[in-house]
């Protein structure tokens, strides 16, 4: 309202004045002027914006390329041309982008104390041309990663910079335009990583358009509210959208109604009060003017998010389990949000249509929150499916899945770009992606066969580091959800220690966008495959989940096969994912969550003795003597441990004769490993020293290692 306002003010002087136009005066840098464009006077921002503001305007172009914001930096706007002629244009509208270029190491350090100064100076000195100017300060455009100075200096003032415009905006009672808000997640359209293409431009153009218009095109919710949908029990619910700046938006669920107003930006939110599981079904209407969207058969219950890579995304129709998952169609109430992707990461070259839907972020296929039924279950993710029926069976409450996997991933494609920017080790991740070999070489070769008919070189991919993120966890961003489960590490179990980098920061990412520090992690760790690395990896993933909090791992090597990636036995692990988050989240004690948990390892008389948390008698899973437990001597020599002649199981230790100095268990890339409690939960692939005193390891929340394993109430194994 406040910028409708503005502008009635602006343009009643100018009808009385018999002026015919407001003219808009673009004042910039190279970004503004149209620096890379082949014909800047056709492409550039300014003229893009007088084509969508019509005859009623007059737009002019002052963009200047290298120009400085301070007055004191290497090519001060202030001193240039365009600014001359800016103001003799007396505008009436003025927007404002600078900045970029006061990020060069010969302005912002010597004169960062300046910019808020020099910035309103210039806003002041429009005020003296004409009194009742609007200005538009704007956020600058993205500098991404292959600047050549981003590390050295770029990266860090660009930020500084960007946190300061707000406040020079209220100076003025200005409106900030955000122009990184979509080129952000735009690399494609942005080749030398500082000035945008002529898409870029043109998206440029439509949020200038927008921002002095008011249209923002009207009321739109994003794709994950629909009819059917499961809201997050005993948390606000949370529901964004647009619309026109200024337009009120009123917002009822059950009882509640609760208004809103579309900011200049055209966002609007709103905070329903927390709803219990009550079995009832609810209608939720938004509107705005004339326009209403109404979602119906709304539940609450729990919500989860469930993401990977191939196994996550292995569907109910291709596992083992497929007609004991159809049984439940017709049992508890569990909903689907399956965003599948559009196009497969196949051995294919993937054609133009796809190449440019994959740039434009329209990578998942439209979705909306379905019933469950025999096809909807089928063509679902069979560990979800699993995980959230035992959860609906325990609770018996609605559960929500949202499942995004993607085949094939690596990890690093689901973290956000500012935390991979600022990684003092995963910026270096960023850098030709398909060159690096931080990257596996195995994502690196699909993605060029993916993408190998695209003439661009910055042609975007599922497995670019960021790009997951910004298709398949931002549009979900806003959603309420009460934790995650995760399958995936076979595209990143070439680098073991990288992977201890980049799987924490995967969950701070997740956590620090959902605002939830505490947001539970739960995750499968690999299966038994021929290939070397992986007994490295499962002993790395075992440790990572004794560091992080509210993050723990249901083991699968018990459920592998010797060459196929994808085993087929999914239920088990699923539910041994329910087991996880039925014990911790959901405060469920009785419920094993753990096969036996080596507590401590010392030696003691002339004997090597092992003990185990999670198990009152150690078992096996086929009645047979332990299998694939190995103890080093001095030099790390391993040795199988023959359990006929050197060992023995006393109730939750394994008393080996004679001193080891290591001991380890399931140590094989296909293990037959076969110890486990009396839940029937196989114990983890572990490798660690032996102690000589009686130090305890491996401590965790004091309700996650415990020594006694009492029956769960559902367990399929």
């Amino acid at each position: 309202m406040k910028r409708r306002l503005i502008l009635l003010l602006l343009v009643l002087p100018l009808i009385a004045m018999g002026q015919e136009k407001i003219k808009v005066a673009c004042i910039g840098n190279s970004v503004t002027y149209g620096m890379t464009h082949k014909n800047p006077a056709a492409t550039s921002y300014p003229t893009r914006l007088q084509e969508m503001l019509g005859e009623g305007y007059e737009v002019r172009n002052f963009g200047h390329s290298g120009a400085t914001l301070l007055s004191k930096g290497h090519n001060p706007y202030i001193k240039l041309p365009e600014y001359k002629a800016a103001l003799e244009f007396a505008p009436d509208i003025a927007v404002i982008h600078l900045g970029l270029n006061d990020t060069d190491p010969r302005n912002w350090p010597n004169h960062r104390d300046e910019f808020y100064s020099d910035y309103t100076a210039i806003i002041d000195t429009l005020h003296k041309v004409n009194p009742n100017v609007v200005t538009y300060i704007c956020r600058m455009t993205p500098i991404f990663n292959w600047h050549r100075r981003f590390k050295s200096g770029t990266r860090d003032w660009y930020w500084q910079i960007q946190e300061l415009i707000p406040a020079i905006a209220a100076y003025d009672n200005a409106e900030v335009i955000n122009l990184s808000r979509y080129l952000y997640s735009r690399p494609d359209l942005m080749p030398d990583a500082l000035h945008p293409n002529e898409e870029g431009a043109l998206i440029l153009a439509k949020q200038v358009y927008s921002a002095i218009t008011n249209d923002f095109g009207g009321l739109s919710l994003p794709a994950i509210y629909s009819d059917n949908m499961v809201i997050q029990r005993g948390k606000p619910f949370v529901v964004k959208g647009t619309a026109n700046a200024g337009d009120e938006v009123t917002a009822r669920l059950g009882k509640q109604k609760l208004k809103a107003t579309a900011a200049d930006d055209g966002t609007w939110e709103v905070a329903f009060a927390p709803l219990q599981a009550d079995g009832k079904s609810y209608t939720m209407t938004i509107e705005c003017g004339k326009e209403k969207k109404e979602y119906r058969n709304i539940v609450v219950g729990e919500v989860w998010l469930c993401s990977g890579q191939s196994n996550m995304a292995f569907m109910v129709k291709e596992s083992s389990h497929k007609q004991q998952s159809l049984a439940n169609v017709n049992g508890k109430d569990i909903r689907l949000y399956d965003m599948k992707p559009r196009v497969f990461t196949d051995n294919i070259e993937w054609d133009s249509i796809d190449l440019a839907a994959i740039n434009a972020h329209d990578y998942y296929r439209p979705t909306s929150w379905q019933l469950q039924n025999e096809q909807n279950v089928s063509d679902f993710s069979a560990v979800a499916y699993h995980f959230g029926a035992m959860l609906a069976d325990s609770l018996n409450v609605p559960v929500g899945l949202i499942c995004n996997a993607v085949g094939g991933a690596p990890a690093e494609a689901f973290i956000d770009r500012r935390t991979l920017e600022f990684h003092p080790v995963l910026v270096d991740i960023l850098y030709n992606w398909r060159s690096n070999d931080r990257i596996q070489d195995w994502c690196r070769g699909r993605a060029s066969k993916n993408i190998a008919k695209s003439s661009n070189s910055l042609q975007r991919h599922p497995y670019e580091p960021c790009y997951l993120y910004e298709t398949g966890i931002m549009p979900i961003a806003s959603y309420p959800i009460s934790g995650a489960i995760w399958y995936q590490g076979e595209s990143n179990a070439h680098n073991v220690e990288l992977h201890e980098v980049i799987f924490p920061t995967l969950i701070e990412s997740w956590r620090k966008t959902w605002k939830n520090p505490e947001m539970p992690f739960y995750f499968v760790q690999l299966s038994g495959i021929n290939r070397p690395s992986w007994p490295h990896f499962r002993d790395s993933q075992r440790r990572l989940a004794e560091k992080i909090p509210f993050c723990d791992f249901a083991v699968s090597s018990d459920k592998g096969h010797p060459t196929d990636v994808h085993p087929k036995e999914k239920a088990p692990i699923g539910e041994r994912l329910a087991r996880l988050a039925l014990n911790q989240t959901y405060g469920m004690s009785h419920v094993a969550q753990h096969g036996p948990t080596p507590a401590r390892a010392f030696s003691f008389r002339g004997k090597t003795i092992i003990e185990f948390s999670n198990t009152i008698e150690l078992k096996t899973s086929d009645g047979k003597a332990v299998r694939s437990l190995e103890i080093a001597d001095s030099i790390g020599c391993f040795t199988p441990v023959d359990f006929e002649k050197q060992a023995k199981v006393e109730g939750n230790r394994i008393v080996i004769e004679g001193t080891a100095h290591r001991v380890r268990y399931g140590w094989k890339p296909f293990t037959d490993a076969n110890l486990i409690n009396e839940a029937g939960l196989p114990a983890s692939t572990f490798e660690f020293k032996v102690e000589t005193s009686f130090r305890r390891f491996g401590a965790r929340r004091p309700n996650d290692r415990n020594n006694q394993a009492p029956q769960a109430t559902k367990t399929k194994q």
